[in-house]
């Protein structure tokens, strides 16, 4: 076929194909392949090995691509090329494949390539009895006159089974009974049916109506079967009369039942049927009272409450009910109704008498209240109980009868509780209990049992000085639990020597300044405040009361060295070979304020020469700032500014005279500085003293004509005015108490040199006796008088080692005079 004529000529190709194709399927028509399968088999269900059927190798299978179709849509068998098993894709279903057929038979083709073949096959699906009888009708209904006679045939509805042959629909039964039997019939179509048989004659007084069940069973192994319920009803004649099932009807009802409650159904039985078997009911000889108690259901005999049951008006009602059918006949019956007693009543509590306040310090077993219960109800529905709610102070106690007390028992406080709302609950012992609650207000007057107690047990309060009198500067507050007067707390100080300073508002206890305040003189003060109630007697508690008084930069600083008197003179002496740093004296002042307002700092305002000398910032040391000059002017003024850091700054100043002289030599100075140091410092080493001496030796000379110098411009300056050789007593505003120690705290911490210093060096520029004044440390003392002061100024006494150290003159001598030749 593939030769190339045949490409060449297509018409041949096609005639070639076309009697292949009639040799194959000449050869499908005679081979059909036959298998059975049951149903509802399991996916993948084995069905036939084609292969071996066929003869081929699976090989050839797989070569010749050998596949199955199902006719139809839906594939329903797989072909393994492999094995060359055929299998069920899914499980098959007989009644759904093949509905209302006795056989089922799927048909399949096989095809394969290289050659061409087509080979045809069936397969039949075998019934399964997996479908039970069903019966269309869960219930059958047939209404059998009481005069049908026996052997009367009724037909029943057929029940269907999906399944075929033995598996379908094979036989009916019918429940055990004594009137009815079944009757099996085959139709023409080979289907059976059952028909209802009466074996004896039936009688609707004895019985108005008949259950069967009927059973349809199939012919599978297991059988399996459908069932349906048979209801037959008898259809009576009019030949009884109502009868009621009890002479008398005896019910008991509980009184609080409520309005359309059921009481009782009377009954009559009436065999007839239609219009002379229905009976209709009705009260006699009942009175109109029953009549609004309850209701006849004329229809049903159901009666039923209307109005209100009370156990406490009537216990028992009597009534008579008639019974009539539709042909006149009729019955009689009684019904009495026995009222049952609820528990439907409350306790209730009456308040007979009751004391609305008493005082707390009444004793216990006080009484407080009297009322009494009762309870309507019968039995123990009618006995009470009483009790307290919550945790008080107070209890019952049975009086007589159902009378009670209610008393403390138990100490009262008024500002612990100042009321009571008292809960009484009165219970009864019904099954259902019931209850009634009184609650009795009970005040409680106060007694006057509780001081007063302040907020604080000490208040500080503070006021800047320089206040305005009058002012307000704070308040106490003293509380007092009482009530009342009791409660009214008023203010007073105990110590009245405060009075002239503060004042306690005797209602509000605001505390005032009366005058302005000095910090300088008071700083602090102390006092007691006292808080009385009003009651009788009256109770009062105290507390302490300081006022701390701020400082105020009112005060400026005072300067106590230099002093005003040696601006006249050259109070300070520089040589001029001195160098930079050398100390030429110290400014020495103080602030009567504190803290920040007594911190003092020094600058220079005003110099003759601006950069010759500079001050110590915080020490007020005047030093030189370079070495002094020829051009220099021997004589120099400084004013040196001093300044604290209050808000505003308060500032003095102070004056200095400088005299540079060449009269000073090194050896003289190195003396000096020997002498001062003798004094000052720890003894030197042995080779230092034998230096000293031969210094003192080689010098004593020279210092001699510097001595007698010195002596003229002392007398000089004696003659021109003597009293300033003495110095006048310092003033108390520079040297009181205060000044020197405030809470313990010295005020050379607040950063200013410390007031317990003092020196003067004057040196006459005239002719005259020359004298050197150098003053010790001055301690006054507030007692001492100003001549005491003075004479102590000009005593000598040895240097101490802190007037050494705080001197600002290179001497530290004390006396009145250096004697010549000294």
């Amino acid at each position: 076929l593939e030769s190339g004529e045949d490409k060449e000529n297509p018409a041949i190709k096609r005639q070639v194909i076309l009697f292949i194709l009639g040799v194959c399927v000449c050869q499908s028509r005679g081979e059909t392949l036959r298998y059975s399968l049951a149903e509802e088999m399991e996916r993948d269900s084995f069905v036939a090995n084609i292969a071996k059927d066929l003869g081929v190798s699976p090989s050839q299978l797989a070569a010749r691509k050998a596949r199955v179709v199902s006719e139809g849509n839906e594939q329903l068998f797989r072909l393994n090329q492999n094995t060359g098993v055929l299998t069920a894709k899914e499980p098959l279903d007989r009644e759904e494949i093949c509905p209302q057929s006795e056989t089922c038979t799927l048909f399949f083709k096989i095809f394969f390539e290289n050659p061409l073949q087509l080979i045809r096959g069936e397969v039949e699906v075998r019934d399964v009895n997996d479908n039970s009888p069903v019966f269309l009708e869960k219930e059958m209904v047939l209404e059998i006159p009481e005069t049908a006679s026996p052997g009367s045939r009724f037909p029943l509805v057929r029940a269907r089974d999906k399944d075929v042959g033995s598996n379908g629909l094979q036989n009916y039964t019918l429940e055990s009974n004594a009137h009815f039997s079944i009757a099996l019939g085959k139709r023409k179509d080979g289907g059976k049916y059952a028909e209802l048989v009466l074996e004896r004659q039936l009688d609707r007084e004895e019985q108005r109506e008949l259950n069967l069940l009927l059973t349809a069973t199939d012919g599978g192994s297991p059988p399996r079967s459908g069932t349906t319920h048979v209801r037959i009803v008898v259809v009576d004649a009019n030949d009884n009369i109502p009868v009621f099932g009890r002479e008398v009807y005896e019910v008991r009802v509980p009184e609080n039942s409520p309005p359309e409650q059921l009481v009782v159904r009377v009954a009559a039985a009436d065999a007839d049927e239609g219009s002379n078997g229905k009976v209709r009911y009705a009260f006699t000889q009942t009175t109109e009272e029953y009549g609004q108690l309850f209701e006849l259901n004329p229809d049903t005999g159901e009666i039923r409450v209307v109005g209100i049951l009370d156990f406490e008006e009537a216990k028992m009602h009597k009534m008579v009910v008639k019974a009539t059918d539709g042909g006149g006949l009729s019955s009689h019956c009684k019904v009495q109704v026995e009222v049952l007693d609820v528990n439907d009543n409350a306790p209730e509590i009456a308040l007979t008498s009751l004391t609305a306040s008493i005082p707390e310090d009444a004793p216990p077993r006080t009484v407080v209240a009297l009322f009494s219960v009762r309870d309507r109800d019968a039995g123990d529905n009618g006995r009470t109980e009483c009790a307290i709610d919550g945790d008080l102070p107070f209890s019952l106690t049975p009086a007589f009868d159902n009378y009670y007390e209610l008393r403390t028992n138990a100490a009262l406080d008024r500002e612990r509780t100042a009321e009571y709302n008292i809960s009484i609950t009165a219970t009864d012992w019904g099954t259902r209990r019931l209850s009634a609650r009184e609650s009795i207000f009970v005040q409680i007057s106060d007694v006057n049992d509780n001081p007063p107690q302040f907020t604080q047990e000490i208040y500080t309060m503070s006021v800047t000085e320089n206040n305005g009198p009058m002012l307000r500067i704070g308040s106490v507050n003293a509380t007092d639990a009482d009530a009342g007067k009791n409660a009214r707390v008023s203010y007073a100080l105990v110590r009245q020597e405060a009075v002239s300073f503060v004042s306690v508002n005797e209602e509000t206890g605001t505390v005032q300044a009366l005058r302005p305040l000095d910090y300088e003189e008071v700083r602090a003060l102390e006092v007691t405040v006292r808080a009385a109630d009003g009651g009788s007697p009256p109770l009062s508690a105290q507390a302490v009361l300081r006022v701390v008084v701020r400082d105020e930069n009112d005060n400026a600083p005072v300067v106590l060295h230099p002093s005003r008197d040696s601006l006249a003179t050259a109070g300070e002496l520089v040589p001029r070979w001195a160098r930079e740093g050398y100390l030429v004296a110290r400014v020495v002042a103080v602030d009567a304020d504190a803290g920040q307002n007594a911190w003092l700092s020094y600058e220079l305002a005003k110099a003759t020469e601006p950069g010759l000398f500079r001050v110590g910032l915080h020490s007020g040391e005047v030093r030189t700032a370079r070495a002094v000059a020829e051009r220099d002017a021997p004589r120099q003024r400084l004013v040196v500014l001093v300044r604290d850091r209050g808000q505003p700054p308060r500032s003095a100043t102070a004056t200095l005279g400088i005299a540079l002289v060449d009269g000073f030599s090194d050896v003289f100075l190195q003396l000096s500085q020997a002498t001062a140091g003798r004094w000052q410092q720890q003894p030197q080493a042995a080779e230092e003293d034998m230096l000293t001496t031969r210094l003192v030796a080689a010098l004593d000379c020279v210092s001699s004509l510097f001595l007698l110098s010195v002596l003229a411009f002392s007398a000089a300056k004696v003659c021109k005015g003597r009293p300033r050789a003495r110095l006048s007593p310092p003033s108390a505003r520079y040297y009181a108490d205060g000044d020197f120690v405030a809470d313990g705290v010295d005020v050379a911490s607040t950063g200013t040199v410390s007031l317990t210093e003092r020196y003067e060096t004057c040196l006459s520029s005239g002719p005259g006796r020359s004298q050197f004044c150098f003053l010790r440390p001055v301690l006054p003392s507030p007692k001492s008088s100003p001549e005491e002061e003075a004479a102590r100024s000009f005593r000598a006494e040895p240097p101490t080692n802190g007037a050494a150290g705080n001197a600002s003159l290179p001497y530290s001598w004390k006396g009145r005079e250096w004697p010549s030749g000294n």
